[in-house]
C-alpha cells in the first residue's frame, strides 16, 4: 500500500515536460530569441546580443511556466546543418521557426526550408508559430507580407496549430505571447502528443 501511495503521490508532483524547437535559417535571430527567453524567464546568464555567434549544433535550456517545464532546443539554422533538424522531431511538441523580416532575398529559401519541415510526418499535428522577427529593424517587411508568402503552405498545416507573429528579439516585444501561445497550444494538444514528466 505504501509503494503505491508514493508511486501515485509522485505522479502527481512530477512536472509535464514539454520540447520545443526553434528553426530558422541562420541570421533569423534564433539564438537571440533563445537568449531573450532565457532571460525574460530564468536566472540564468545571458549572452549579450552582440556576442552571439552562429550555432554550430545545439543551444539547450528550460524554462517553468505555471505547473509545466518547456525545454527549448535551439538548432543551428546553416544548410548544412538543417538535416540536423530530424533528429529532434519525434521528440518535439511545438515548433517556433524564426523568419528574419528584413532579408527579402532569402525568404524563397526560408519557405522551403519550412516547407520541408512541415512535410515530415514526425510533426504532424505539432504546432507551429513562424515568427517575423527583427520588427524593430526600418526595413523589416509587415507581418501580412510575410503571411502571404506563406499562405501557399496553409494546405499543408490546415490539420494543426499554426499562427504568424511579429517579433524583435532584440527589444523583447512578443515574446512573451510567442511563449504564451505555444505553451496554450501545446497543453491542448496533449492527447496527440503527450508531455513527458519530470
Amino acid at each position: 500500500m505504501f509503494h503505491l501511495a508514493k508511486s501515485l503521490y509522485s505522479r502527481y508532483t512530477m512536472k509535464e515536460e514539454y520540447a520545443v524547437l526553434i528553426l530558422g535559417l541562420d541570421n533569423a535571430g534564433k539564438t537571440t530569441f533563445f537568449e531573450k527567453v532565457k532571460g525574460l524567464y530564468t536566472d540564468l546568464k545571458v549572452t549579450p546580443p552582440e556576442r552571439i555567434h552562429p550555432t554550430v549544433g545545439q543551444n539547450v535550456t528550460h524554462i517553468s511556466i505555471d505547473k509545466i517545464s518547456i525545454k527549448f532546443w535551439d538548432l543551428g539554422g546553416q544548410e548544412s546543418l538543417r538535416t540536423m533538424w530530424e533528429e529532434y522531431y519525434d521528440h518535439c511538441h511545438g515548433i517556433i521557426f524564426i523568419i528574419d523580416s528584413t532579408d527579402k532575398s532569402r525568404l524563397e529559401e526560408c519557405s522551403e526550408a519550412l516547407l520541408t519541415v512541415v512535410n515530415e510526418e514526425a510533426v504532424a499535428n505539432v504546432p507551429i508559430l513562424m515568427l517575423a522577427n527583427k520588427q524593430d529593424c526600418e526595413d523589416s517587411m509587415e507581418v501580412t507580407d510575410v503571411k502571404e508568402i506563406f499562405n501557399k503552405m496553409a494546405e499543408h498545416l490546415s490539420a494543426r496549430d499554426s499562427r504568424v507573429l511579429p517579433i524583435s528579439a532584440i527589444t523583447g516585444d512578443g515574446v512573451r505571447d510567442c511563449i504564451d501561445w505555444i505553451q496554450v497550444r501545446m497543453q491542448r494538444n496533449k492527447k496527440e502528443r503527450p508531455p513527458n514528466y519530470k
